[in-house]
């Protein structure tokens, strides 16, 4: 899950923003898109698009998250939904074991665990002040929108 690239739509209608400058960080996130980009339900995505404020737990200070996708869906009865998503590894979404020893390794997993937890919080906020649902994708869910 690391290679990043530009992403050019099918359906550059569909992409709120700029289609011309549609990034990936990962293959996940590509595939995600080509997903997006295709789905008749989906009216219009965008990636990295708008920033959350949110407060570092590592350094006490406000910070932007950028969430990896917003998604407008059309449901089934013809309403709309808005969806906040953000793709991780699954291993990024557990709290790290504690472990006897105190690596670098570990203090690094345990430093983005309490981060990701601080963004996501900020998100889920977010989404419950906006109407939208957040929601984080793992390797696990990619197979499902």
């Amino acid at each position: 899950m690391s290679y990043k690239g530009k992403f050019k739509p099918k359906n550059p209608h569909k992409y709120k923003g700029n289609s011309d400058n549609i990034i990936y960080r990962s293959s996940w996130e590509c595939k995600f898109m080509s997903k997006l980009d295709a789905r008749e339900d989906v009216l219009e995505w965008a990636s990295e698009e708008f920033s959350i404020k949110y407060i570092s737990p590592v350094d006490g200070k406000a910070h932007r998250y950028f969430p990896d996708f917003y998604v407008k869906f059309k449901t089934t009865d013809g309403s709309t939904k808005i969806f906040v998503i953000e793709i991780k590894p699954h291993k990024q979404v557990e709290e790290p074991k504690k472990r006897t020893r105190v690596t670098r390794q570990y203090i690094n997993e345990v430093t983005t665990y309490a981060i990701n937890q601080a963004k996501w919080k900020a998100a889920k906020e977010f989404c419950k002040d906006n109407g939208f649902e957040f929601q984080i994708m793992t390797e696990h869910h990619l197979g499902i929108i």
